[in-house]
């Protein structure tokens, strides 16, 4: 099965798109930039970035996904074999479930800044969105639409406009979650999304029978 291959180094660089993190429509719709100078961002202190789970703590099972939200693989699997995961393993206290984001580009990195806005007290639910339109906000390319779709989603995941600006304006929150990216890519061998691992083991994208086939031989084996 295609999937998209990771970038290689100056990830970072490409992801944060030249120095500036979030670009913002003015309310008369005048295009204005918020500007954020990536040598502030590398000098402050970094800030911890959570994994974000589902299920119980005491799974027999973990899964973690490297995904990325700019992947239309990825947004596939999430709007098939990941419900089916969700209602039948995760749900039922079968596995634990840890999503890591991948940044192929600046949007993938807006994307997950808004998904982990408000402290990812909504991380999930934006994320559900931030998928099913996955063709909407992309569409046109252009960095202010862009930013316009993402604030949208983050809205009506009930996020008010000055929680989206500060997290949008956080320079440190995104060099943080570069590095995050590149530290977990780098240890798990992660070169492709989606990618899991499956208690430490790594495996590609699969249909949800493989899926289920290899969970059920980790729970009864």
């Amino acid at each position: 099965m295609d999937r998209r291959t990771l970038l290689g180094t100056g990830a970072a660089a490409i992801a944060l798109g030249g120095g500036f993190l979030w670009t913002q429509r003015g309310q008369q719709g005048a295009g204005s930039n918020l500007l954020v100078g990536m040598a502030n961002a590398q000098t402050a202190e970094a800030v911890e970035i959570p994994d974000m789970v589902l299920g119980s703590a005491d799974a027999p099972v973990e899964v973690i996904e490297y995904a990325s939200y700019t992947c239309p693989h990825c947004a596939s699997f999430h709007a098939n074999q990941f419900k089916q995961l969700k209602e039948n393993y995760i749900d039922t206290g079968k596995v634990r479930f840890v999503y890591r984001e991948v940044y192929f580009d600046r949007f993938g990195l807006w994307a997950s800044m808004v998904a982990r806005c408000g402290e990812g007290a909504r991380f999930f639910e934006i994320s559900d969105m931030i998928y099913e339109k996955q063709r909407e906000w992309t569409a046109s390319g252009d960095p202010a639409t862009i930013a316009d779709e993402l604030q949208k989603i983050g809205k009506i995941a009930g996020l008010d406009q000055a929680t989206l600006d500060a997290c949008m304006q956080d320079g440190a929150f995104a060099q943080s979650l570069v590095g995050w990216f590149q530290e977990n890519a780098d240890r798990d061998g992660i070169n492709s999304t989606p990618s899991f691992l499956i208690d430490g083991e790594k495996y590609a994208n699969m249909s949800y029978a493989d899926f289920a086939s290899v969970l059920d031989g980790k729970i009864n084996g």
